[in-house]
């Protein structure tokens, strides 16, 4: 057995091998990470993860790279040479997870395919993040980002009516893949606890942007009407979109009647919560754009400040769009330690965004390891791997 991550978490004492690149499957290993799983990085000698390639770049050393790894280890292998193969090898025996997001069939032709490596290492969950996922006509396909946004559905419901399609600002199909692939690994996990079986897992980035379009497939199949992009609206809830004030917009969600007859009184106007069209948060909905009017009318004699004010003191769901310099000096986002850093030796102080996942049983520390340099570990690592086959 190898030693624990020196990371405190409900994962401490497994051990994943990260076969991963880029964005999905790096992200769900450094979830892991921040769990406890001590994430051991393997990587192709001739350059590593391609994002160690992606700018921006600080001292020479990717941002973008070091966002997504730190707590982890790293060791360069190529899989094609038999003693790195031994190495690899050795390292399965005593890891808990391998994950990988190659092209399906790749790791077969390698040699590790899920039937080779269950046979060999009957306790190793094994978990394949890929496009399109493991079966159907795709999935040979390659895919990125922004191609599942297209084909997911997210990409046609984003932006504004008549503008050209947007896509989400943030990579929403590298990480809600890397999210569903750390939700699958912890159940994988819990299986093996209760019944000593290990199991494959097949995660598909398409498969994850269908299954966030929650929303708009059910109005799809309730109404037969295809959604399409309704700019800052929620398209079933009435109030609920941005706001022009006097000064800057502001967001107003006012889900329910009760609430929204709170804030007709607050804006001088209760006859709108009595208005046939706004009376209930169908007809509401179906008059969006007459009651964003009579709204702003209002919100536009005061400053977005004056409203925040008022409306926060009486409990509407309410805040302004923070662009992302705002968001990183926010008093919440702070006292939260959503902003961390670690001191890294090529880039200096790092700042990062912290673990969403909170657990009073365990510390947030402010400082995270850094990300490793491609293969710093191997030597260390090749060292624990020859004393455990000692013990």
């Amino acid at each position: 057995m190898l030693k624990p991550s020196a990371v405190a978490g409900p994962l401490n004492g497994v051990t994943v091998v990260d076969l991963t690149r880029v964005l999905a499957g790096p992200f769900c290993t450094m979830t892991l990470a921040e769990l406890g799983a001590r994430v051991i990085k393997v990587e192709a000698p001739d350059g590593g993860d391609d994002s160690r390639q992606y700018g921006p770049f600080v001292n020479g050393k990717s941002a973008y790279y070091m966002s997504l790894n730190r707590n982890k280890e790293s060791v360069a292998l190529n899989l094609k040479d038999a003693a790195d193969r031994a190495i690899f090898e050795d390292l399965l025996s005593h890891a808990d997870v391998l994950i990988e997001n190659f092209r399906p069939g790749a790791m077969a032709r390698l040699g590790y395919g899920w039937e080779t490596l269950h046979a060999k290492y009957p306790r190793l969950i094994f978990c394949a993040a890929s496009g399109f996922g493991q079966t159907g006509p795709y999935a040979q396909r390659p895919a990125y980002d922004v191609v599942v946004q297209g084909m997911g559905g997210v990409m046609s419901m984003t932006g504004h009516p008549g503008m050209p399609p947007a896509r989400v600002g943030t990579s929403v199909g590298d990480i809600t893949a890397g999210l569903f692939s750390a939700i699958a690994i912890n159940a994988a996990l819990y299986h093996r606890a209760a019944t000593g079986e290990a199991i494959q897992i097949d995660v598909s980035m398409l498969d994850c942007q269908v299954a966030i379009c929650e929303n708009a497939l059910a109005r799809y199949f309730a109404t037969g009407k295809v959604p399409g992009p309704s700019g800052a609206r929620n398209p079933s809830i009435t109030p609920f979109e941005s706001y022009a004030t006097a000064d800057d917009y502001m967001i107003i969600a006012a889900g329910n009647n009760a609430l929204f007859a709170k804030l007709a009184e607050l804006l001088g106007k209760p006859d709108l919560a009595t208005d046939p069209r706004f009376d209930s948060n169908d007809t509401r909905t179906k008059h969006a754009e007459a009651l964003k009017a009579a709204m702003e009318a209002v919100l536009k004699t005061q400053s977005r400040a004056h409203w925040f004010a008022l409306f926060d003191k009486n409990g509407i769901p309410c805040g302004p769009i923070n662009n992302i310099k705002q968001v990183a000096e926010d008093t919440q986002v702070a006292a939260r330690n959503m902003i961390v850093e670690a001191a890294d030796p090529v880039a200096g102080r790092v700042r990062m965004a912290g673990n969403p996942i909170k657990m009073p049983a365990f510390a947030d520390p402010h400082a995270r390891a850094p990300s490793p340099e491609l293969g710093q570990h191997r030597a260390t690592l090749v060292a624990e791997l020859e004393a455990a086959r000692a013990r």
